[in-house]
């Protein structure tokens, strides 16, 4: 969906509302719409919140995405695949530099986790994708850590006007 209007609020909701609710029917139309692109032993992992905003937020919402999606999907869910090394300013008002620089080397394989990741396809999981930072950021940590290839699914993506 493009991030604007019902879809704008629906993830605000789901982001900072807690509408965890939303998230099963969010994960039907995310399967729907990623189904052509799964693969059997695909592992499906969420964009990662650093531990503070977590303790703050008290859920991540692309962990309840990224679980549905593998539930309805028979697919192999690994929800702490990633952590955010460290607290990155918001990314809001950023140009697309600015968001690049400030995910750079910001998220890593979680050390407990990079054996589940020789050799495999990996499904990121975001709520909203801007300028793709925050995921190439999650690519780049999966690949260094073994993964073959990347594919990336979001609820909403922002798109410029005009």
């Amino acid at each position: 969906m493009l991030y604007r209007d019902r879809a704008r609020d629906l993830v605000l909701q789901l982001k900072h509302a807690d509408r965890l609710d939303l998230a099963r029917p969010a994960g039907g139309w995310l399967l729907k719409a990623v189904r052509p692109i799964l693969l059997p032993d695909m592992l499906v992992a969420p964009v990662p919140l650093h531990w503070l905003r977590l303790l703050r937020r008290r859920y991540n919402q692309s962990a309840a995405l990224s679980d549905q999606v593998a539930r309805l999907a028979g697919l192999a869910h690994c929800p702490d695949l990633l952590q955010r090394r460290r607290n990155t300013q918001s990314q809001e008002g950023k140009d697309r530099d600015g968001r690049f620089a400030n995910l750079a080397d910001s998220i890593r394989v979680h050390p407990r986790r990079s054996g589940v990741l020789t050799g495999r396809h990996v499904l990121l999981v975001d709520d909203v994708m801007t300028s793709g930072a925050t995921l190439a950021a999650a690519a780049e940590a999966c690949l260094a850590a073994g993964a073959v290839d990347i594919s990336v699914l979001v609820l909403c993506r922002v798109a410029k006007e005009g």
